[in-house]
């Protein structure tokens, strides 16, 4: 069974870092892309990161040089290191593998800015 679980969400102050990670089980994590999305309240779901088997990295625009995915194959966990965060981050983000489609599978983690 697939199991992705996210942590590191929290109410952070505009300007703020923080790191989601993500650790996952059930398939074999190293031949994966794995990806980060989230969904802000009354919006749809985004993506904003991937991470290929090779390491090769790619960004949405809006979080381009502020957010860096990363990956340790060895711990099977998914990271994301968010800096110079901003209200419009305020959301609940999510790790998946494969994709796209990209699915929201485990439970998220809540990323609240605001001061």
């Amino acid at each position: 069974e697939v199991q992705l679980v996210e942590s590191g969400g929290d109410l952070v102050q505009p300007g703020g870092s923080l790191r989601l990670s993500c650790v996952a089980s059930g398939f074999t994590f190293s031949n994966f892309r794995m990806s980060w999305i989230r969904q802000a309240r009354g919006k749809g779901l985004q993506w904003l990161s991937s991470i290929t088997s090779d390491y090769v990295t790619s960004y949405a625009e809006v979080i381009k040089g502020r957010f860096t995915i990363s990956r340790d194959n060895a711990k099977n966990t998914l990271y994301l290191q968010m800096n110079s965060l901003e209200s419009e981050d305020t959301a609940v983000y999510w790790c998946d593998y494969g994709g796209p489609p990209y699915v929201p599978r485990g439970q998220g983690t809540q990323v609240t800015v605001s001061s």
